[in-house]
């Protein structure tokens, strides 16, 4: 952004944005090139814009809900191979907490729609393939939309469990995402170890995971998100498990980190490949869940003597039916030669709600909040962060994040 913000201290923002669901996530898209340049002033600006810190965020344009509390940033990518750049942010509802450390596959699937409609790719006629460098994670992803007649077509008869209605398909290929964070598949090369003489699977595939049967926490697998937030023994136990598997597989102190996520397995019930309770905080476990947990989990059904591959159907094949409290998500692996996974895919929707400015006033930018707080944003060593990663380190506080 090139006005001065010091000279607005009596005006007000407005910034163009598009507010959009994708997935079962929603939340306002930007061009970086229209936020303000400065990473302490843009995150500002995004939790002013958001509303926070306030649990409704009456304030702003968040729903009060992680799942609506998220923001995605997109750039003409620099990557080789890449036509656009996707950052992810989740915005906290209850602090000055902007978190950049995981990626958030929801989100992901209306990147492709955005950057079509802001021009960033030229659409074909019947679709356009967009390829989706995502910073949080050093990934990239293949989004496929749907462009009939050389124009994003919102409107199809695709479901996705947890979205009324129908849309358009999107495809959504996860290229490498293969130690997303750790660099590695299993970070601490084991299969199985015991965490609190309980065994666990510490698995990293396009997102950091502790994944545990429901049976050795003395749960059926099938409660709701609401119970197993209601029972702090649980929770505490799942905290101090996560914390130690973080020290494991090289993440360090993730007591101010939302990654590793925390899976709770069991049995399939309603014919899919197995069961899972994804928490996205030490508090909170999601209503449905996550794009990038649902790929992890997928790949570890398939991995012998992990947790997971104890619980899967025994008919496992290249599709992997997630179910979980609203419903089920399908995961198609490609396995290469070798017998690993080589990419892994799935549908998703989106749709465009509406486009305009969010308007801030400038001093929520100029002036520091009172403890405002950075949340992490770096892939494992292996990466480079680019221009728009701000510094090395993880999240200083937890957070709920996709």
């Amino acid at each position: 952004m090139s006005v001065s913000l010091a000279t607005l201290k009596k005006s007000s923002l407005r910034i163009p944005c598009v507010l959009m669901r994708g997935g079962t996530s929603r939340g306002p898209f930007f061009l970086e090139a229209d936020l303000p340049s400065d990473p302490a002033e843009r995150d500002r600006f995004l939790i002013a814009a958001m509303g926070s810190p306030h649990v409704l965020q009456v304030n702003g344009v968040g729903g009060g809900n992680p799942m609506t509390s998220k923001v995605a940033i997109v750039a003409p990518s620099s990557q080789p191979g890449a036509d656009v750049d996707y950052l992810f942010a989740q915005v906290a509802t209850d602090r000055a907490f902007v978190d950049f450390s995981p990626n958030c596959g929801n989100m992901l699937s209306a990147v492709g729609p955005f950057a079509i409609e802001a021009g960033l790719v030229p659409a074909q006629v019947g679709e356009t393939t967009v390829r989706i460098f995502n910073r949080n994670t050093a990934t990239t992803v293949e989004a496929v939309v749907q462009t009939p007649s050389g124009a994003v077509d919102y409107e199809g008869e695709t479901t996705i469990d947890g979205v009324p209605g129908t849309a358009a398909p999107v495809k959504l290929t996860f290229l490498d995402a293969l130690g997303s964070k750790t660099g590695a598949f299993l970070p601490t090369g084991q299969v199985r170890e015991f965490i609190d003489n309980t065994p666990v699977t510490l698995v990293d595939y396009a997102m950091p995971m502790v994944l545990l049967r429901a049976g050795d926490l003395s749960l059926a697998g099938d409660e709701t998100p609401d119970e197993l937030e209601a029972n702090s023994d649980l929770l505490a136990r799942l905290e101090g498990i996560r914390l130690e598997a973080g020290l494991r597989m090289g993440l360090g102190d993730v007591s101010g980190s939302v990654v590793p996520k925390v899976g709770i397995l069991s049995g399939a019930r309603h014919g899919g490949t197995i069961t899972s309770r994804y928490f996205m905080n030490a508090k909170r476990c999601h209503k449905g869940h996550a794009v990038t947990g649902a790929l992890c989990i997928a790949a570890a059904c398939r991995l012998p003597g992990s947790v997971a591959h104890d619980l899967a159907t025994p008919e496992l094949s290249s599709l992997v039916n997630l179910e979980h409290p609203s419903g089920r998500t399908e995961i198609d692996l490609s396995i290469d030669a070798s017998g690993h996974i080589s990419r892994a895919s799935l549908v998703r929707t989106a749709r465009r709600i509406f486009e305009g400015k969010i308007i801030v006033p400038a001093s929520a930018v100029i002036a520091p909040l009172e403890e405002i707080q950075q949340g992490g944003e770096n892939a494992h060593d292996h990466h480079t962060p680019t221009a728009l990663l701000r510094c090395p380190g993880h999240a200083d506080r937890d957070l709920v994040a996709p």
